[in-house]
């Protein structure tokens, strides 16, 4: 990772691991060549207690004379700063790392600097290899902590310590007699990554000593395993994903991927193995700047393999996949698909993964659809079939019918929309859900509950 003549800052928090880094590399910087630096981030949290790892810092810097820089964060204030502009709001810890990191980048892009070297060491790999995986994340996810990160315009973050344990840190430090500073906020447990370090790997490990070095394998397996699929996908894409419309008389029009959008001929995505079909499909919504979870990407890829010409599926941040006799196209329009222009004839579909949401701009609606056990009785039963994985949401079509709650058998929705006295344009697009082929949700309408789902709509819930 490191080579003669590079110009290193040591990401110095004062602590243990980044002590023993800048120690190690102050031993050998006329060996290896190096010209060390040093930087401190402030975060404005801990009072006193981080005052004095900044002190600890400047004067341990000074007496191995290398150069040190400094910079003082409000990380509380910038944790709800989102929050304030009616976003989600970052943890302290989300905001402390992405604070720090961007600090990390000014350094590079301002200091005569190469790289920015961090002290993350297998146990923190296996931290964080085992709180991804906690949170559901993909093969990639699973690299963990890569050993080098590359940085917009110059420079890198070097990771050069991925290899060694926490145990030969503290080793290496009491072999120099040299002391560090103890964070007191890693010993909270309202921290997740405090939780998985002090509660949930010692009970794992446990079952498997060696658990932290076999989550440590993982991350450099999957860490090459993604590096693979990068190429592969560079190779493939161009040839599988094509811009814009078919057009006639040949071609296709102009295919930006905020305009035209899009597609892949669902023939050739069809012939491909699933796995290569899920990169290719989160890939695609990559280019929109949309990132797919697992039930996303599985009901675009139902819609393209099982789905109908004219089904449309509602993804997140206004992402919109539709499918045509040949084609999945992805396009940031989310306006419904109409055929007509008169309202008793428009035919309007919404798709959604279960579990998963559906948003109606048309219907004015959106929908929340989870599985549930709801329904269940302590019979005997046959096994039910699979649940599917995408739902409608679409306008009712004559010969629709519905199961009531509390009734001997279906209605046509035609006459529970009489009973209701609906009538006109609001008729014709009154919505229903449709999963499998049944209807199992009627806007205003109790229906006999579906075994397995929740349905929530504007915060009312039916099983």
């Amino acid at each position: 990772m490191l080579k003669p003549g590079m110009r290193l800052a040591v990401a110095l928090s004062g602590g243990a691991d980044s002590v023993a880094l800048l120690r190690a590399l102050a031993a050998r910087r006329v060996e290896l060549g190096l010209v060390l630096h040093a930087a401190h981030l402030h975060h404005g949290l801990r009072g006193a207690e981080a005052d004095g790892d900044l002190e600890f810092c400047r004067a341990l810097t000074a007496r191995l004379e290398i150069l040190f820089h400094e910079a003082l964060v409000d990380t509380t204030a910038e944790a709800k700063a989102d929050a304030k502009l009616g976003k989600p709001a970052e943890t302290i810890e989300e905001a402390a790392r992405r604070l720090r990191y961007a600090w990390f980048r000014e350094l590079l892009s301002t200091e005569p600097l190469d790289a920015i070297v961090t002290a993350h060491t297998r146990d923190d790999q296996a931290e964080t290899v085992l709180a991804k995986f906690l949170r559901g994340a993909w093969t990639e996810g699973l690299a963990g902590i890569s050993p080098r990160l590359e940085t917009a315009g110059s420079g890198a973050i070097v990771r050069p310590l991925l290899h060694t344990t926490r145990a030969e840190i503290l080793a290496y430090l009491d072999a120099l007699d040299q002391d560090w500073r103890e964070d007191s906020s890693n010993r909270h447990l309202t921290f997740t990554r405090n939780r998985i370090r002090h509660e949930l790997l010692p009970l794992l490990e446990g079952w498997n000593p060696r658990l932290r070095e076999h989550l440590a394998q993982m991350a450099e397996l999957a860490h090459d395993e993604e590096a693979w699929w990068q190429a592969e996908l560079a190779r493939l894409a161009p040839r599988l994903i094509l811009p814009g419309r078919p057009a006639r008389g040949g071609g296709r029009t102009a295919g930006e991927v905020s305009g035209a959008g899009l597609a892949m001929e669902v023939s050739r995505l069809a012939a491909l193995a699933p796995a290569l079909q899920r990169r290719l499909v989160r890939h695609v919504a990559e280019q929109f700047g949309v990132a797919l979870d697992f039930a996303a990407t599985e009901a675009v890829r139902a819609l393209a393999l099982g789905g109908r010409a004219g089904q449309r599926l509602a993804l997140p941040q206004g992402l919109c996949a539709e499918r045509s006799a040949r084609e999945l196209r992805f396009s940031m329009v989310p306006e419904p698909a109409v055929k007509a222009n008169s309202p008793e004839a428009r035919v309007l579909e919404y798709c959604g993964p279960i579990p998963g949401e559906i948003g109606a701009p048309e219907f004015g609606i959106r929908l929340r659809i989870d599985t549930s056990s709801s329904g269940a009785t302590e019979k005997l039963e046959l096994p039910r079939e699979p649940m599917p994985q995408t739902a409608t949401l679409r306008n009712w079509r004559p010969g629709d019918r519905v199961r009531l709650r509390y009734s001997n058998g279906p209605r046509k929705v035609k006459e529970v929309l009489e009973r209701l006295h609906v009538t006109g344009s609001e008729r014709a697009l009154w919505p229903v859900l449709e999963v499998g082929g049944r209807i199992v949700w009627m806007q205003g309408v109790e229906l006999e509950p579906e075994p397995g789902l929740a349905i929530t709509v504007a915060g009312a819930k039916s099983d």
